[in-house]
């Protein structure tokens, strides 16, 4: 293995068997289970250790993957300190909780490994949905679909499928192998993929909309949003995803990382992309961010590992130039403090005089978030209203990051199955319960 491949190495290593029998064993099996509740996808949680401290590794898989259909990356890159992990019991008796995410990679590793066929698809309806998207959102609806007996198409503009799962998760949580073994899972049930398909661009939505009985709209965000200050256009200034993309479907040798790297922003896509610049080589990589540590968007988790790694921050760094001629050599900036509460309540960020600055570096990435495509979604007629997605015309849906504003893995997923349940019902269907409603009447 070479520096660069240890460098990527899993972060949370599997389980082997005798790890994962072990882990099962400390599951209380609690009957409303918190670590059920917290998940949005409400997977059963003590079904699938119990099937697993039993052996039955397939049945596990099946509970999981039911309930998910993203089941193998949320194992990987699933937030589970704040969600089904952060609710386990164990935590109120101080001590480690339950090993979730392990546990439920070691059972959908197994079901991609022996290529498990967990699922059927349903006797066919003779309606057929147009998904447009083939990320965690796209796909979860379509295994869903598949299942109804629903006739599914899905239109990606990447050349694989799995949307950020494929091209924007770190690599040390998440290959594209898996993502793109999980996408199988779901084309194996029937549903028909066009790659490298731009709605809007090669097909027209007016077109979808009059051949299908339904849409769903499940396309994520655009591109990453601009700083809007000067000199944002000089070589080696870009996005933090497109860095990430690259790293990600190259190797890892031919991804261009600078001496000095500046990462803008503070969530968990410039936590990505700090920690991989450091991984490639780069002497210096450091976040810089216009609030303090308490308001960074990151999870502590993800700041404690970018520590670790070597990165720097600098909290209440305002950028406001970027510098060079021919390409960027630093980012000009002021420093900030909190001022007196807006009329919102919220304090204010206050520049501090006479405190211009200059960051040095050679490579530049915004991580500052991303917006939806506000003109392709009013071409499929959906609005936002109140900070609400709406949809506008019959039998078309909404579904993940483009819904929600962006969101995890798990959310995206939950997302798509509750679409697939709106479409169903709307194309004549029965209803369909839900993981949450069942979880309640059990």
């Amino acid at each position: 293995m070479t520096q660069l491949e240890e460098n990527f190495a899993d972060i949370a290593p599997p389980l082997n068997r005798d790890a994962a029998l072990l882990e099962s064993t400390k599951c209380l099996y609690c009957h409303d289970a918190p670590c059920m509740i917290a998940c949005p996808t409400h997977i059963d949680v003590p079904s699938f250790i119990k099937k697993i401290n039993t052996g039955n590794l397939r049945g596990s898989a099946r509970v999981i993957l039911d309930a998910n259909p993203m089941g193998h990356s949320c194992a990987r890159a699933c937030p589970v300190d704040v969600l089904c992990e952060g609710a386990c019991v164990l935590n109120d008796r101080d001590e480690e909780p339950i090993k979730i995410a392990l546990l439920q990679r070691y059972a959908t590793d197994y079901a991609i490994e022996k290529s498990l066929r967990l699922f059927e698809p349903g006797a066919a309806t003779g309606k057929k949905v147009a998904i447009i998207g083939a990320g965690p959102a796209g796909l979860s609806c379509a295994q869903d679909l598949r299942r109804m007996g629903h006739a599914v198409t899905i239109f990606d503009a990447h050349p694989v499928p799995g949307g950020l799962n494929t091209y924007g998760i770190a690599e040390y949580k998440m290959r594209p192998p898996i993502a793109l073994a999980e996408a199988k899972m779901v084309i194996d049930l029937g549903a028909e993929i066009k790659s490298g398909v731009t709605v809007g661009r090669d097909v027209a939505f007016e077109d979808l909309h009059k051949e299908y009985d339904a849409v769903l709209v499940a396309v994520g965000l655009s591109g990453t949003r601009k700083l809007g200050i000067p000199g944002e256009e000089l070589p080696g200034v870009i996005d933090a995803l497109a860095f990430i993309e690259h790293l990600k479907t190259h190797p890892y040798d031919e991804t261009p990382v600078g001496r000095n790297v500046v990462v803008v922003g503070a969530g968990n896509t410039a936590i990505d992309a700090v920690t991989q610049a450091k991984r490639l080589g780069a002497n210096a990589a450091t976040i810089v961010y216009r609030r303090g540590e308490e308001e960074m968007p990151a999870y502590e988790y993800e700041f404690q590992l970018a520590k670790k790694d070597g990165c720097a921050f600098r909290f209440f760094t305002v950028p406001k130039r970027v510098i060079g001629t021919d390409r960027v050599t630093g980012l000009e900036c002021v420093r900030s403090q909190m001022g007196p509460p807006g009329a919102d309540g919220k304090p204010t960020l206050v520049e501090v005089p006479n405190s211009t600055h200059v960051v040095e570096c050679d490579m530049l990435m915004r991580a500052t978030g991303q917006g939806r495509n506000g003109d392709f979604l009013k071409s499929a007629g959906i609005t936002i209203q109140s900070g609400s997605v709406v949809s506008t015309l019959p039998n078309v849906f909404v579904a993940g990051d483009c819904l929600s504003g962006g969101a995890e893995i798990v959310n995206a997923a939950a997302d798509g199955k509750a679409a697939a349940a709106a479409i169903n019902l709307a194309l004549g269907g029965q209803p369909v319960m839900s993981q949450r409603d069942r979880m309640i009447r059990a």
